[in-house]
């Protein structure tokens, strides 16, 4: 695996050898007072979660992290982050694996591997005094093996191992570079907005074009996927027109 870039300036990182999850320690170190990013690494998990508080399985050798993000910015605005930590995601497994063959994006918060799911994205955000003052972004990365397909829900992609594109790089090289990748994507949003982050998400998307069904809640919606809107809203062309989609579980059609 290559060195890396370096640590990026002003973020600071904590390695923790058990917590219970790392969003769970991020939500009390930022209530102790965090000024400055920083990233939590657990190398171990007792209560790890992910969407909809389900259960987020993690063997040893794999990466759980979170990193807490100090921002005033609006909870919509919050919300792009899940693009800009997939596209860091995404360079990070580049650069631990030297290849982008198989490598795509699973709106809205996937990254994929061979059509599997590689890793998981859940933002959270943090509040001071009743007041939206932060971000935490747990990352779930399978690194050294993957869950079991009885582990998952029905209907999920099967889980995958970044072994499978021949990597397994220890979690605190991972680390290091995924947060300078972030950085970057970090300062493109803040200095030039969300488009060259929709531009650069879209290029990496997964079934783009396709024809993919959206679930909330009871409801499905299929149509094809069409684009993103200008606020990373999943646009998909049905039978009754086209829809825009803030959020929901997306399926393939198989």
């Amino acid at each position: 695996m290559d060195a890396g870039p370096s640590w990026p300036a002003g973020h600071d990182k904590i390695i923790l050898a058990e917590t219970d999850s790392t969003l769970s320690e991020a939500q009390r170190r930022f209530a102790g007072g965090v000024t400055r990013p920083l990233w939590i690494l657990a190398l171990h998990q007792t209560a790890a979660r992910g969407r909809r508080g389900r259960a987020w399985s993690m063997p040893p050798g794999n990466f759980a992290a979170t990193l807490v993000l100090p921002t005033d910015d609006t909870p919509d605005r919050i919300a792009l982050r899940s693009f800009t930590t997939a596209l860091a995601l995404y360079d990070a497994v580049v650069a631990a694996t030297g290849r982008t063959e198989g490598l795509s994006l699973k709106w809205p918060n996937d990254v994929l591997l061979n059509g599997g799911k590689l890793a998981g994205i859940l933002l959270e955000t943090l509040q001071i005094g009743g007041r939206v003052a932060g971000a935490s972004i747990g990352i779930g990365v399978n690194l050294a093996s993957a869950p079991a397909p009885g582990e998952v829900e029905e209907r999920a992609l099967r889980p995958v191992a970044l072994t499978e594109a021949g990597a397994s790089p220890a979690p605190e090289d991972f680390l290091d570079l995924l947060a300078p990748a972030f950085a970057r994507y970090e300062t493109q949003l803040t200095t030039y907005g969300f488009a060259p982050i929709r531009t650069e998400w879209l290029n990496r998307a997964a079934h783009l074009g396709q024809t993919i069904t959206a679930r909330t809640g009871t409801s499905e919606t299929t149509g094809t996927f069409d684009t993103l809107d200008d606020t990373g809203q999943l646009i998909l062309t049905t039978d009754k027109g086209r829809q825009a989609i803030a959020a929901a579980d997306i399926y393939f059609q198989t």
